[in-house]
């Protein structure tokens, strides 16, 4: 890293402000520094940056008016340096570039069919200069229509759009047709017609749909289409039986050579990359693996045919580079930015320009664009105006513990900044999922609680993501059973190492883990202050019921009796009378997850069981919150009441 300079910071009400890079190690923060509740609730300046393809503009969500919009920005100055794209209700689920001037994104929405709640996917396109937006199946699309199989690599605005055209299961069009798409005008030309039971396509570098994934819903059984090139037709070539656990595996990524691919398998425990034999459906030679961890995504080539490099999380999230420059590349920014943590996120095509992401878990950190011929990094953006760079908040480190049958488990530990560890009131956090997990990242809501005086101690339970198939494994049948105990045990472990003080210990989560903060108030209150459930599931077989308008649907059902083979006994709406800690249940009226009235229900069975609103229980329901914080006004009201809510039950 020659030298830092200020580009562009503070892309939030569009106003452009320039600041300079810090280049010297962040220090802790003081415990007199006077934050406040609304630094914390504040939303991420930007977020997920993607360079075009020349590395000139940048694609990003950003914080204005304290919601999240799409951005189109300049790397250079000019008279129309950001645009800033409106999508009304809708939500921005992705974006990706399709050329320079050309930007697809996927957006949803929910409407009421048959008076059932339905989302709806679409995709839109977008003129760099914001002045041409498309919706793209616009006359055609029925429910799914965002995915996006493809996007051409030689400049044209190109891509392979695979949707339905119709509702109705027993209409052909109900299953996917693949069509080619200009994203300039919208014009489309069909590329694969629907075939029953196909919901999946693929495609390879060149724009040919080479593989379809079937599955029978009523059959529990899957099929694997393939073809070698466009002018061949697709065969059956490969079937699965899920009601006897088998798969199919199908590739990441095509590679020049028309019978390999690369495909990911964990047959030796654990996700790894596999070469595949597409002549015989065999894999080859492992590629890579990271011992004890499950890999993530890949990065592919500029040409879209080899391996870039490929994603995962241990403790924190890691990156394995093949290509050598952008290895070389890594190694030099590792060494530049010291204790701090550097992620390449986008790149140009020649590999040339790049948007880096330096930070630790206790510091938000910015977004840097990287000339690598001009050797010049410059800011981007800061990702929060509230925490400067050069200060760092509560530590955060991962620890393992074992639960009562010998398990090791992983858990993240933010300590308070400034505070002794002994002793100190502790937050048990487990996450939503519960397939997901924990690492040492930035997390606006911990770092809260952190600041507040709390040990926040983030366990990664049984049946958690990105440690094998074995331990995922271990949490089938275990909702609410072992997987609740694995949280018990988190407690004793920070007990007995003298952190936590065991008579001010309270339960916080969201979805699954708002699921266990009822449980653990409904089952295991002796054990817990107070618990707090954001978004929490209370009633498994209404969600169950309220997922029946999901296509494959019976396939979700058998998994979920397989996490919960009986659901009324790990509901905790079925045990209210249980109840024996106090509780705040908050939920948005707006969440496309999880349904409000899984929290509504739930203080109405409180409340009918005798449980006394405002002593024994809050609920609280936010009109324009959905399942993700999307909207700053939300999270602000939430901290809030959170904090009243723990001031009251388990002050720091």
């Amino acid at each position: 890293m020659k030298r830092i300079c200020g580009l562009l910071a503070g892309v939030a009400g569009l106003g452009m402000t320039v600041a300079t890079a810090q280049t010297k190690a962040p220090t802790t923060a003081p415990t007199t520094h006077q934050w406040t509740i609304d630094d914390f609730a504040a939303l991420p300046l930007i977020e997920r940056p993607m360079l075009s393809p020349d590395g000139l503009h940048i694609a990003s969500r950003a914080a204005i008016g304290g919601e999240q919009k799409l951005v189109i920005a300049d790397v250079h100055d000019g008279p129309n340096r950001v645009r800033t794209m409106g999508l009304g209700d809708n939500d921005l689920n992705w974006w990706q570039w399709v050329n320079d001037d050309w930007l697809i994104a996927g957006i949803g929405t929910e409407t009421y069919v048959q008076g059932m709640p339905w989302y709806l996917s679409r995709v839109v396109s977008i003129k760099r200069d914001g002045s041409k937006v498309n919706m793209l199946a616009k006359n055609v699309a029925a429910q799914n229509a965002d995915d996006v199989i493809w996007v051409a690599r030689d400049g044209s605005p190109r891509i392979l759009l695979s949707y339905q055209t119709s509702i109705y299961s027993d209409d052909a069009g109900f299953w996917p047709k693949v069509d080619e798409v200009d994203v300039t005008t919208g014009r489309m030309r069909s590329a694969v017609a629907p075939k029953q039971f196909v919901r999946n396509w693929y495609a390879d570098a060149s724009g040919t749909v080479r593989m379809g994934v079937g599955y029978n819903d009523s059959s529990r059984t899957a099929k694997l289409l393939y073809r070698p090139d466009a002018r061949s037709s697709f065969r059956v070539v490969d079937r699965a039986d899920r009601r006897r656990d088998e798969s199919l595996v199908v590739p990441m990524l095509f590679t020049a050579d028309p019978s390999h691919a690369i495909a990911s398998d964990d047959h030796e425990g654990a996700d790894a990359l596999y070469d595949y034999n597409l002549d015989t459906l065999e894999l080859g030679a492992k590629i890579f693996d990271a011992p004890g961890f499950d890999l993530g995504g890949i990065e592919e080539d500029a040409a879209g045919t080899a391996l870039a490099g490929v994603r995962y999380v241990a403790d924190a999230p890691q990156v394995h580079w093949f290509d050598a420059n952008l290895a070389k590349i890594q190694a030099d920014l590792d060494k530049a930015v010291g204790d701090r943590r550097a992620r390449i996120v986008s790149t140009s095509r020649d590999g040339q320009r790049m948007i880096v992401h330096v930070g630790t878990p206790d510091q938000p950190g910015a977004y840097y664009y990287y000339d690598t011929a001009a050797g010049a990094m410059s800011l981007l953006s800061r990702i929060s105006d509230q925490f400067p760079t050069k200060v760092r908040l509560s530590p955060v480190k991962t620890i393992r513990y074992k639960a009562r049958d010998g398990l090791e488990i992983a858990a993240v530990l933010t300590l308070p900044a400034g505070r002794d560890p002994s002793k100190l009131p502790l937050i048990l956090m487990p996450h939503g999922g519960p397939f997901a997990r924990d690492a040492e990242e930035w997390d606006w809501w911990v770092q809260f609680l952190a600041w507040r005086g709390y040990a926040v101690l983030q366990p990664n339970y049984r049946g958690s993501a990105g440690y094998g198939t074995a331990f995922a494994e271990k949490g089938e049948g275990q909702w609410g059973l072992a997987m609740q105990d694995d949280l018990n045990d988190a407690v004793d472990w920070a007990v007995q190492q003298g952190i936590a003080d065991p008579a001010r210990v309270c339960m916080v989560g969201a979805s699954y883990g708002g699921y266990a903060a009822m449980r653990a108030a409904e089952r295991d209150g002796a054990k817990y202050r107070c618990a707090v459930s954001y978004a929490g599931v209370s009633d498994l077989g209404a969600m169950m019921r309220y997922d029946r308008r999901f296509l494959y649907h019976g396939t979700r059902k058998d998994w979920m009796k397989e996490q919960a083979p009986d659901f009324a006994s790990v509901s905790p709406i079925s045990h209210a009378a249980q109840f024996s800690t106090p509780i705040l249940l908050v939920h948005g009226r707006k969440d496309r997850r999880v349904q409000v009235g899984q929290s509504r229900e739930m203080a109405e069975k409180l409340k009918a069981a005798g449980k006394v609103e405002g002593k024994d229980y809050i609920y609280v329901e936010q009109p324009l919150a959905d399942h993700h914080f999307t909207r700053q006004a939300d999270r602000l009201d939430f901290l809030q009441r959170l904090d009243s809510f723990l001031r009251d039950h388990n002050p720091a």
